[in-house]
């Protein structure tokens, strides 16, 4: 089983970027959490983060490519407004979580609309690292119901 997690824009810069929202971890760190909850779920977790749209969008096509069944994104502010990411994950027919560290719906009101919702299989935000975790563990599950 191979799971994809997408990191978006501005991720390269968790652990310094606003504290009170994302907390001190890094990027890195939340990686590992993810590889080591995948080895104990039995899956294979492969991480991407970039700041170019673009990369983010020829990433998407290319798990398209290898069959991935199923992705994580938190893409960051690009979930309030990127229709060329959400066009490209639409071409997955494989389950989509959204995820965010902080809660979207208690920040400022553009944060509030994500342009993923009707695609995604879900959305969790405000748990912190625990989100990815979270998403991991749902995406396993629906896999698995297949």
């Amino acid at each position: 089983m191979k799971i994809l997690m997408l990191h978006g824009i501005n991720h390269n810069m968790f652990g310094k970027r606003d504290p009170k929202q994302y907390g001190t971890i890094t990027l890195e760190q939340i990686d590992t959490q993810l590889q080591a909850l995948g080895q104990e779920l039995g899956v294979e977790i492969e991480s991407y983060q970039t700041n170019c749209e673009g990369a983010m969008c020829a990433r998407i096509h290319q798990a398209y490519q290898d069959e991935v069944d199923a992705v994580l994104i938190n893409a960051g502010a690009w979930t309030h407004y990127s229709y060329g990411l959400r066009d490209a994950l639409a071409i997955l027919a494989v389950p989509i979580v959204e995820l965010h560290m902080s809660n979207i719906h208690a920040r400022e009101a553009f944060r509030h609309h994500s342009v993923f919702a009707d695609i995604a299989m879900g959305q969790i935000c405000g748990f912190g690292v625990d989100s990815y975790l979270l998403a991991l563990r749902a995406a396993v599950s629906a896999i698995r119901a297949k």
